[in-house]
């Protein structure tokens, strides 16, 4: 009985935070480098003399690029580990599968990568891009800038990029695109063979109208795609590609020659020069012994979460979840480009948006850049069933009940929960 005991005592002593993030699979070229990064950030964290007088414990799973299996091992971290806070889930598939988890368990996710909006939960906390802070801003380049008339939406099968491309659709046609120069395309995950889509790609690019490609291919799928690109003869002037899930991680230890030129929009950059980014490279090649390991766009965002839910506990006195949820609204934590994102009523936090342009080594030159921080919007304007609206979870706006998805037209909550 004495080692239950002491064991239990020693599970008081730690504060556990859950990292649940695919280690393998398809997944897992993206994200075992924002496992990596929370390790980093733990272990800053506790030199710094932990969290409340405790040290952070961090409990590692390997849901393997498996989207039920994602749900299962957010119910173990919560129910068994008792995790004060998860930090995972990089597909938006993923992250559905865990969000019914985190509200009937009443644990907190923090969410790193860009997605799809259309979403908003109590139990949720988006560090990511949401379409307003990446896609949009992405379109609004490639008309004002490279002066594109045809589009081509490009995507993975599954809800980010449908979700994304409807969002997208809905908006080039509100700026007056004809139904005729939007070509959309979806592939599986792991998509290998790209010739006949490339192909159809080219000959829809030789209508005489500047062409684009916006591409929301996700994951292994990315590398064949702009080798084919390349093979086939199409330059990034003659068709740019804009990525929303190419990032640094992606391009490590491929042949970049293909994509040199074509473009990706990010909230952050590896090459962007500020204080913060030098220190954090810094800290990041030390930790990983490697100082060849980049960094990218989901680890900022894992870095700002973070630090947020830091201040958060702090401010709460105590991990009790209800407590650190009442806490964030307001937050603000450094982002690594020079500014300061605020976590808002929405869960959703304020961010710069970037445009950067493939170049030999792997790395972007920011080629374009918002005038100041974006706050991110969980529903679209340009959705018919989403535009009127809104996500306050503190009350303040939503007739003082906190919701996710108010209509401000009729003043009704369309239920607490996020919907699915």
């Amino acid at each position: 009985m004495l080692a239950t005991a002491t064991s239990a005592a020693h599970a008081e002593d730690t504060i556990k935070v859950g990292i649940l993030h695919s280690l393998s699979g398809t997944m897992a070229i993206s994200e075992t480098t924002l496992k990596d990064a929370m390790l980093m950030l733990i272990a800053e964290q506790n030199k710094k003399g932990g969290l409340l007088g405790k040290k952070l414990e961090p409990v590692v799973v390997d849901p393997a690029s498996n989207w039920p299996l994602f749900a299962e091992k957010a119910r173990e971290l919560l129910a068994v580990d008792k995790v004060a806070a998860i930090f995972g889930c990089w597909t938006s598939v993923s992250r559905k599968s865990v969000l019914p988890v985190v509200e009937e368990l009443d644990g907190i996710l923090f969410y790193p990568v860009q997605y799809e909006g259309e979403e908003s939960s109590r139990n949720v906390f988006y560090t990511g891009a949401a379409p307003n802070q990446q896609a949009i801003p992405a379109v609004d380049y490639l008309m004002k800038e490279e002066k594109v008339k045809r589009w081509v939406l490009a995507g993975t099968d599954y809800v980010y990029p449908r979700t994304t491309n409807k969002i997208l659709e809905a908006y080039l046609l509100a700026k007056g695109v004809k139904p005729e120069d939007i070509m959309i395309n979806y592939t599986p995950f792991g998509q290998s063979d790209w010739q006949t889509i490339v192909s159809d790609i080219k000959k829809f690019g030789s209508a005489g109208k500047k062409t684009a490609v916006v591409s929301t291919i996700n994951g292994d799928a990315n590398v064949p795609f702009y080798k084919e690109l390349a093979a086939q003869g199409i330059k990034a002037e003659d068709i740019p590609v804009v990525a929303f899930s190419v990032g640094e991680e992606e391009l490590a230890g491929v042949d970049t020659k293909p994509l040199v030129g074509h473009l990706a929009a990010w909230n952050y950059f590896e090459s962007i020069k500020s204080p913060a980014n030098a220190t954090f490279i810094k800290e990041w090649h030390a930790f990983t012994k490697n100082p060849k390991r980049v960094t990218n766009d989901p680890m900022e965002a894992a870095y700002i979460g973070f630090n947020m839910w830091v201040k958060a506990v702090e401010k709460a006195g105590t991990t009790d979840p209800d407590k650190v949820i009442a806490a964030l609204p307001g937050i603000e934590a450094p982002n690594l480009t020079g500014g300061m994102s605020m976590m808002l009523p929405n869960h959703h936090i304020t961010k710069p948006v970037y445009i950067g342009e493939v170049q030999d080594d792997g790395q972007f030159d920011v080629v374009w850049k918002t005038g100041k921080l974006v706050p991110g919007d969980a529903w679209s304007d340009f959705l018919p069933g989403s535009k009127d609206l809104t996500s306050d979870w503190t009350g303040a706006t939503t007739g003082g009940t906190p919701c996710g998805n108010y209509d401000t037209k009729t003043k009704k909550c369309l239920g607490l929960a996020a919907m699915h």
